[in-house]
């Protein structure tokens, strides 16, 4: 499980404004749950996850957790822009503590990057940054993954393989995921939370997360989620 305990964080805006992501939050993440995180656009649902994974301080409040958590899949601050993207797989896998030579093989064959695999990150489109933190994630055996939209990435052939892949661990292991599909989040999660004014709701049942969390688009007028 991960558990959140009077967990604040706050940022201050372009306009000198504070944005409140996490307003003294108690919360559970359950293991082996795949939790479905919703919230309309600025929520702070990034920062959260962020947060969760330790990349990003908390104001106030703890975050533990029974087993590790991967960092947020998607978020390009995981890697050295100057390595190239084996060498950023080979060093993860000594930080982590598993082969390095079993992790590159499986990232160069899972993120279909071809020759880019061994050129320098910092060449690298957005797309393929969240390709190699997709496959380097997912080859390694966290306990709780963090998802940001990496699912989104590349092809229909490439997503639907990774959806597979992601289906996969999740028979075992527990995720906390951000996407803007309301239709991924149906088939791959078993319990929502949405995340609104730095508050989080959750929801045993998906669909009922998912009408809440489109009663605050409608009332805020706010753009909807692709299905």
């Amino acid at each position: 499980m991960i558990a959140l305990n009077g967990l604040t964080k706050a940022y201050w805006t372009e306009g000198g404004s504070a944005k409140v992501v996490a307003d003294n939050i108690d919360a559970v993440f359950p293991s082996g749950r795949t939790v479905g995180l919703l919230g309309r656009n600025g929520a702070g649902k990034s920062t959260l996850l962020r947060v969760i994974a330790g990349v990003l301080d908390a104001d106030s409040g703890t975050v533990t957790s029974d087993g590790t958590i991967s960092w947020p899949v998607g978020f390009a601050g995981s890697f050295h822009g100057e390595l190239t993207g084996r060498q950023n797989t080979r060093f993860l896998a000594r930080v982590y503590g598993v082969d390095s030579y079993e992790l590159s093989d499986f990232v160069e064959d899972f993120a279909e990057l071809g020759r880019h695999f061994d050129m320098p990150v910092r060449t690298y489109s957005s797309g393929m940054r969240a390709r190699l933190a997709f496959g380097t994630s997912m080859g390694i055996d966290f306990d709780h993954y963090l998802v940001d939209e990496v699912t989104a990435v590349g092809d229909a052939a490439f997503r639907q393989k990774s959806e597979i892949l992601f289906r996969a661990r999740m028979k075992t292991r527990g995720a906390i995921m951000v996407t803007h599909s309301l239709a991924m989040i149906k088939r791959i999660c078993d319990q929502a939370a949405v995340l609104h004014e730095g508050r989080l709701r959750f929801f045993e049942d998906v669909e009922e997360g998912i009408q809440f969390h489109e009663e605050i688009l409608g009332a805020r007028g706010a753009p909807r989620d692709d299905d």
